[in-house]
């Protein structure tokens, strides 16, 4: 095994081991990815406070997630297409979450099912969801996430319309992906790859193919996704897919403080502050760029998560000195996927969780809910001065 030492050793594998499509749909944004990029380098500029003589024994990172215990507070996000990364990729990320005592999200557009990954793993994981317009579709699928013990449903928020990724067209992205003589030129590269997912019978969208109505194969099923979005998507629609679900409800993709608030009043549970990893609104401003902000206005009132443009445990403990409760992962666990299988998740858990656990000694802290604002430096006009 190669030396890891942090998620970008793992993502220069990931790019070796795994057709140029995937690791492009993983490791890109929309239109000109501003928003990508300052995800990442916005979590730069705030600094963290060196403290010293102070006891360190004793450490731990362990904390909770909408009441649920978790190692350390990251879960693992939701990201569509995980197994073409490897095969069975949804599996393996979700038992390697399982073992390290993280949550595990599973998306609607993923290539295991649920039922797949609930026959594989003991542990609940968490269900996410999009706005569909489908309701009697939305309804067998939430009724399947119960049936499979799902812990949480994540409604993700901000997707009605989807934003447009270059690559993704220039690679014809596609699961399974169509046979061009680039892509075969590109994907005879990768013969792991390859030779595992040949060894799998799981290449198309589990949880919709032979379970939404009409959709019986690929070309089906671009008919049907071009249909599905609720581009008419309001406040009374979002509460009545709250009332759908018997157990805790996080909504995922609030980028803005009137949003926060109306999903405190409409009882969700937790809400993640994301611009779904830059792949939407092209020029929004980063998601730990507009915690602060969010913050002050409903951090009384509901528990808030972050997600996008976490590579590090240093950022992890800059989200949560800003006040956040738990963050999520996507690329990170994404590139140990691809390049070393389920013994990637788990070494890019192994590296945030190391991180966290030195960063919080250097600054003087034992446990998770140490970590306060007095932790970090940030910039006075960090949120911005805006006309």
């Amino acid at each position: 095994m190669p030396v890891i030492t942090n998620i970008y050793d793992l993502k220069r594998l990931h790019k070796i081991r795994t057709p140029k499509m995937f690791y492009d749909y993983c490791e890109s944004g929309s239109w000109t990815e501003q928003t990508f990029r300052e995800n990442v380098t916005d979590f730069d500029k705030i600094r963290l406070r060196q403290r010293i003589a102070v006891d360190m024994t004793g450490r731990s990172t362990a904390s909770k997630m909408i009441g649920q215990d978790v190692a350390m507070p990251v879960a693992l996000a939701p990201v569509g297409l995980t197994g073409m990364q490897r095969a069975d990729g949804e599996i393996k990320a979700a038992k390697a979450a399982a073992k390290f005592g993280v949550p595990f999200t599973l998306s609607t557009m993923s290539i295991c099912s649920i039922e797949d990954v609930a026959e594989h793993t003991d542990k609940p994981f968490w269900f996410q969801v999009y706005t569909l317009k489908d309701d009697d579709f939305m309804r067998r699928l939430i009724a399947r996430a119960t049936e499979a013990k799902c812990s949480a449903l994540v409604i993700t928020v901000d997707l009605q319309i989807m934003g447009q990724r270059h690559k993704d067209l220039k690679n014809g992205l596609s699961a399974p992906p169509k046979l061009t003589p680039k892509s075969i030129a590109n994907m005879m590269t990768k013969a792991q790859w390859g030779l595992e997912m040949l060894g799998t019978k799981r290449r198309f969208f589990g949880n919709i193919v032979g379970h939404a109505k009409g959709v019986t194969n690929p070309s089906s099923l671009s008919a049907w996704t071009a249909e599905a979005f609720d581009q008419s998507l309001d406040w009374n629609r979002i509460a009545e897919l709250r009332r759908m679900w018997d157990g805790p409800v996080i909504l995922k993709g609030i980028l803005d403080a009137e949003d926060a608030k109306q999903a405190a009043n409409i009882g969700a549970d937790a809400i993640v502050v994301s611009n779904h990893g830059g792949r939407q609104l092209d020029g929004a401003l980063s998601s730990i760029r507009m915690l602060p902000e969010i913050m002050d206005a409903v951090g009384d009132k509901i528990e808030v998560h972050l997600d996008s443009g976490i590579r590090s445990g240093q950022d992890v403990l800059k989200a949560l000195a800003l006040g956040a409760k738990g963050t999520y992962i996507g690329r990170a666990f994404v590139h140990g996927l691809g390049a070393m299988g389920e013994a990637g998740v788990t070494k890019a858990l192994e590296v945030i969780q190391k991180e966290m656990d030195t960063t919080m000694a250097l600054c003087g802290r034992r446990t998770v809910d140490q970590v306060d604002r007095d932790m970090v430096l940030v910039p006075e006009d960090f949120a911005g001065r805006w006309a």
